[in-house]
């Protein structure tokens, strides 16, 4: 996505639990991995600057599928997992939340001096960014969050949040360095939050007149053409995951596919023998994040029915399909290592059938039945909340189908 745009984020509090930010670490890593050895660092760090990919990646990783804590959980459990793997990878995540913000130019002149980038000038994007965003646009949002992911190739993007206590949301701003022509005309790749009232935004190509009598960021580069197509995602504030926020067709079809059209269409993945249906659900959307184009992820509520989250919505964490997502991700990176690619072709193979099945396909209208359905089996896959373990009903429901088939 090459568009800048907004979106609402509802402002939730609270840690992630140690069992899920595990969890999430190890799959964040073998995504990253994936994406790395298929598509390369360039088109990761450009991933990183599309709100709408960043948001389905934290909902296919267990977390509040709408909510800000999005952020800085996903962006945590990836300098977790990537960080000790730096040099081998190629890509380091700086800064975070808080404090942790503030150490970004010290860990951008680290990485100078073991890759040879220009250091100083990447304290100088960072620091630009955070005052664009902290200063130039003053839309009520104060940054508390600001991260840096860079490659050694020296490509870059920034990802960083502020808060609206008055409103009680917040606002996400992406940046990407291969987009970026000027610090001061439109330079966001998007910028994510709830639209409330008028705004001060020195950066639009409208404010060029005020801009130059009163800002000056920079020397050597001038406002340039608008960059990027507008684009708005909208992330609503109720916790629930409802009909209005997936696109049917398209989760409809990969729950068919990955269901009911077996083992017909897998006879030639040998990966999928015998992985039964619900992981195979869950990888089938964890494969339309690292193959799917843009496109796809304007609905980032349908990647929560890869893990659920873990408040519950749409449905209680599947641990035991979690785990056996990460060993058939993290056993495939390891074969491809070696030369061995063909469990890498089999994930990919997934989101290729799944887009080929929605060609024809017409969803019922059953939605909440397919929730209750995973709500009901959820303690058959180790379901977990922050509120504890999954135990089985005490009155289950009996015959419950999917009627999005």
């Amino acid at each position: 996505m090459k568009r800048s745009g907004t979106a609402d984020l509802p402002l939730h509090y609270g840690a992630v639990p140690p069992w899920l930010a595990e969890r999430m670490a190890k799959l964040g890593r073998a995504i990253t991995e994936v994406i790395l050895m298929e598509y390369g660092k360039a088109d990761y760090i450009r991933r990183l600057s599309e709100p709408c990919w960043f948001q389905s990646l934290g909902a296919v990783m267990g977390m509040d599928w709408h909510s800000s804590g999005i952020t800085t959980s996903v962006l945590g459990a990836l300098k977790k997992a990537l960080n000790p793997l730096s040099k081998e990878l190629g890509i380091y995540i700086c800064g975070g939340k808080g404090s942790h913000s503030r150490q970004v130019p010290n860990e951008l002149l680290a990485i100078g001096e073991q890759t040879g980038l220009n250091a100083q000038q990447l304290v100088r994007c960072s620091k630009l960014s955070a005052k664009v965003d902290n200063t130039a646009i003053q839309d009520g949002f104060q940054l508390y969050l600001h991260s840096f992911i860079v490659s050694n190739e020296g490509e870059w993007t920034v990802i960083q949040q502020g808060l609206n206590d008055a409103t009680g949301t917040a606002r996400r701003y992406h940046w990407h360095s291969q987009q970026l022509q000027s610090f001061v005309n439109e330079p966001h790749t998007a910028i994510c939050g709830l639209q409330a009232g008028n705004i001060l935004n020195l950066v639009d190509k409208e404010a060029a007149p005020t801009r130059s009598g009163i800002l000056t960021l920079s020397n050597n580069e001038s406002p340039n053409e608008l960059l990027t197509e507008i684009n708005h995602l909208v992330m609503p504030a109720h916790h629930e995951v409802q009909a209005k926020d997936v696109d049917l067709k398209r989760l409809g079809a990969m729950l068919w596919l990955t269901h009911e059209k077996q083992p017909a269409d897998f006879e030639e993945l040998l990966l999928l023998e015998g992985m039964g249906p619900r992981t195979l659900q869950s990888l089938a959307l964890v494969s339309e994040v690292i193959h799917g184009t843009s496109t796809r992820f304007k609905d980032p509520a349908r990647f929560a029915f890869a893990h659920g989250g873990k408040d519950g919505h749409p449905f209680p964490v599947p641990t035991n399909v979690y785990d056996e997502t990460i060993n058939t991700l993290q056993k495939a990176v390891e074969k491809a290592k070696i030369g061995q690619s063909d469990k890498l072709q089999a994930i990919k193979k997934l989101t290729e059938l799944a887009q080929k099945a929605e060609e024809n396909f017409i969803p019922n209208n059953n939605f909440e039945q397919l929730i209750e359905k995973e709500r009901n089996e959820s303690w058959r896959y180790g379901g977990r909340t922050v509120m504890g373990k999954e135990k089985p009903p005490s009155k289950r429901s009996k015959g419950v189908q999917m009627r999005l088939f």
